[in-house]
């Protein structure tokens, strides 16, 4: 309208007062599939963009399974306090949502997820209890949804490229390879990087801590340290002591990893 107005003004003298303009009719509002899908990227965005960063700034992630929720909480504790910082707790540990929801009243700055989730209930439970991460060894579209809905962030596991393909097309903001050792290791994240260089990858299953920095040179965004952290025999007789050694040799290995790839890239 304002176009042909200034047009209309150079061939006619407008009068000397306008005549009231109609208001202008209100926007056509979005459907409410387009304005819920606003509101999610809204709120999510932050959240889970914050969690991929504490990953990568880590470069690891300690992976706990424990017989006895008394057990979990005190590994655990002794790993966040030799400097691990993104701790992942296996659903299978007896009462894995109780301690989660302790440990993050306690450690209130660590990022703290919950792996081997298998179903949309599990996600639920992990999700209320404070979890700002899901981990599965295959992919769970449900558990995509939901997580993508509460801002967490979901990481499924993949093995082949055709996987790894799928789950980002489907929305995952990055992936597990599992399992990464039987599929080759570090040559594996090599070879996968190369076709997918702006995919997200974790590796995980069988890393020993001495190989960790390795993972992260070829590619990884991170490393999941299980049993080289939590060790069966310190697990077996609660040596707190082993498996704070353990964790600061890997939170150590981790920061140096991720310092050196951030100077490559400068």
């Amino acid at each position: 309208m304002a176009v042909l107005s200034a047009s209309y003004c150079l061939w006619r003298r407008p009068p000397l007062i306008s005549p009231p303009q109609p208001p202008p009719p209100p926007p056509t509002p979005p459907s409410r599939r387009y304005r819920l899908r606003a509101c999610t990227d809204r709120s999510s965005l932050s959240p889970v963009q914050r969690t991929i960063s504490h990953i990568e700034n880590s470069g690891i992630i300690a992976c706990l399974r424990a017989n006895s929720p008394e057990l979990a909480f005190e590994a655990a504790c002794a790993a966040l306090g030799a400097g691990i910082t993104v701790l992942e707790i296996v659903r299978s540990t007896p009462g894995v949502f109780e301690v989660l929801h302790q440990l993050i009243k306690d450690h209130p700055t660590a990022t703290l997820g919950v792996g081997t989730i298998l179903n949309a209930e599990d996600a639920q439970n992990a999700i209320v209890a404070g979890a700002k991460f899901l981990m599965s060894p295959a992919m769970v579209k449900d558990i995509l949804s939901d997580s993508q809905d509460c801002g967490v962030l979901y990481i499924p596991g993949v093995m082949t490229p055709t996987e790894i393909l799928s789950a980002y097309d489907a929305g995952a903001k990055i992936v597990k390879v599992y399992p990464v050792s039987t599929l080759g290791g570090t040559h594996y994240i090599s070879a996968l990087k190369k076709p997918f260089p702006h995919i997200r990858m974790v590796a995980s299953q069988g890393i020993p801590i001495d190989l960790a920095g390795e993972y992260i040179a070829k590619g990884a965004s991170a490393v999941v340290l299980s049993d080289a952290i939590f060790t069966k025999g310190a697990m077996a007789q609660c040596n707190l002591n082993e498996i704070s050694k353990f964790a600061h040799i890997a939170a150590l290995q981790g920061r140096q990893a991720v310092d050196r790839r951030k100077r490559c890239l400068e």
